[in-house]
């Protein structure tokens, strides 16, 4: 790439961080949830349902149209059904929005991750907020909800059996619950409990299960699963959350201690490639931008962590395994853009 070409390529990245940012905003001010609901609005009508100064609902409705979110004919501005399914609704495949509120709250964090990156300390998960706890957490939500339980899980023949039949689940790094919920949703004679060491998640997760009408089925518990007597388990899942472990090898050990003798243990994390090669796919871009403000400042804030980060290649997943007392691992027969799916053998 020529001066020209990376003077073009980060004019380009200015605006969508510009994009990424507004978005927040709109996402966190209710702004595109009023648009939805009531749309189309001028400034003034954006800013009575939102709740909003009317000069700032003019210039986010105004700048939302010159980059082409929002419609506007008239003074009066939409959020097009299409990308209502992308900005502003939670059960959507394509919701995105979450993703701009964890990058958010993530710049937010700069000046302590400056600090961090000069002294080899770290951010914690609760420094970065409320923000990033959701937007973590609704991102995922959909694929939880609707893909997990249909697609994912029955492409593992015998879990898929034994939760229909009625099975037991440990969901661990179970974050706000919807991968919990998720299952409990889709094999209705199983139960699950799900484990976090966040307290502020495990609260939203209890919510989130009785909202959905699965409280008697599933259960939080506030407890690191290295720790937990519980055994006898069918399915312990790990759902994009090793790479955050400062300690994954005792987690993954717990996790073998919980699972029944013929039970699996399924971790889901990122899809990266084997090995460093220099220039990435976009996937393999976004993870090490996903580590380099999260994932890894929030390891490396407890002592003596792996420091792992979001790009955990498969090797090592499979040494942490070893280390932790299983035989080996497989790649599962899953496909995702973002995913990849193991099997850790006893």
């Amino acid at each position: 790439m020529d001066s020209d070409a990376l003077v073009d390529h980060l004019f380009e990245s200015a605006l969508g961080a510009f994009d990424m940012l507004t978005i927040y905003i709109g996402d966190q001010l209710g702004l595109y949830a009023a648009l939805r609901e009531h749309g189309p609005l001028t400034p003034e009508g954006l800013a009575e349902h939102a709740a909003v100064h009317p000069r700032y609902a003019q210039e986010w409705l105004e700048q939302q149209a010159v980059a082409g979110l929002l419609e506007a004919v008239d003074g009066r501005f939409t959020l097009s059904q299409e990308h209502a399914a992308v900005l502003a609704d939670p059960e959507s495949l394509a919701y995105f929005a979450p993703f701009m509120r964890v990058i958010g709250a993530a710049a937010v964090q700069l000046p302590a991750l400056l600090d961090a990156y000069r002294t080899g300390g770290g951010v914690g998960w609760s420094a970065y907020g409320a923000p990033m706890r959701t937007g973590q957490a609704d991102a995922n939500r959909p694929l939880f909800l609707r893909t997990l339980g249909s697609e994912w899980l029955p492409a593992v023949p015998d879990v898929h059996e034994r939760l229909t039949a009625g099975g037991r689940v440990a969901d661990v790094g179970c974050g706000e619950g919807w991968s919990s919920i998720g299952m409990a949703l889709a094999y209705p004679r199983t139960h699950v409990d799900g484990y976090d060491v966040d307290d502020a998640s495990v609260r939203a997760a209890t919510e989130h299960a009785a909202s959905y009408g699965v409280a008697d089925r599933v259960r939080f518990h506030h407890r690191d699963a290295a720790t937990t007597e519980e055994t006898g388990y069918d399915l312990v899942s790990a759902f994009e959350c090793v790479h955050d472990m400062p300690h994954p090898v005792g987690v993954l050990a717990g996790m073998r201690r919980m699972a029944a003798p013929e039970g699996c243990v399924l971790v889901m994390d990122e899809r990266v490639p084997e090995s460093f090669t220099g220039p990435g796919d976009p996937v393999e871009q976004l993870m090490y931008g996903m580590s380099m403000l999260i994932c890894l400042p929030d390891s490396m804030s407890t002592p003596g962590s792996r420091a792992t980060g979001t790009v955990m290649r498969p090797s090592t997943l499979r040494g942490y395994a070893e280390e932790a007392g299983f035989a080996g691992l497989e790649v599962l027969p899953v496909e995702n853009d973002l995913f990849r799916f193991y099997r850790l053998r006893a």
